[in-house]
């Protein structure tokens, strides 16, 4: 059984071209327009793997991040942003991020990072 992707971004265009990377990669992908509805989801098996933007209306990445944490401290989430800074980099990746990737990302690094963050164990306490 191949893996579960689930993609949070408001765009719908980043949403349904990672979508389309995912499934060429043989994973499966959930699409949701915001963190609200992700968290709001109920679908099971629950994703393997989060991929979120940062900017989003409502609740942003890093908050959604904050809240997987807490919800599922083992769920691997990888936060991508087309406004990097360092203070949200170190942010990021100081609560947990497997991976933090600036827009435009490359297919490989994407499918790099997500098989590198299913591969590897948690571990943050």
């Amino acid at each position: 059984m191949s893996a579960t992707i689930a993609i949070v971004d408001d765009d719908a265009a980043i949403r349904n071209a990672l979508s389309s990377l995912l499934r060429s990669m043989g994973y499966a992908a959930r699409l949701f327009p915001t963190a609200d509805a992700f968290l709001a989801d109920e679908s099971q098996p629950p994703p393997d793997c989060v991929l979120t933007d940062v900017q989003m209306p409502g609740m942003n990445g890093l908050q959604l991040q904050a809240e997987i944490r807490r919800r599922r401290p083992d769920l691997p989430v990888i936060v991508i942003t087309a406004f990097p800074s360092e203070a949200m980099r170190d942010q990021a990746l100081a609560a947990g991020a497997r991976h933090f990737l600036n827009k435009p990302v490359s297919a490989e690094t994407v499918a790099s990072c997500i098989q590198q963050a299913l591969a590897r164990p948690e571990t943050l306490p």
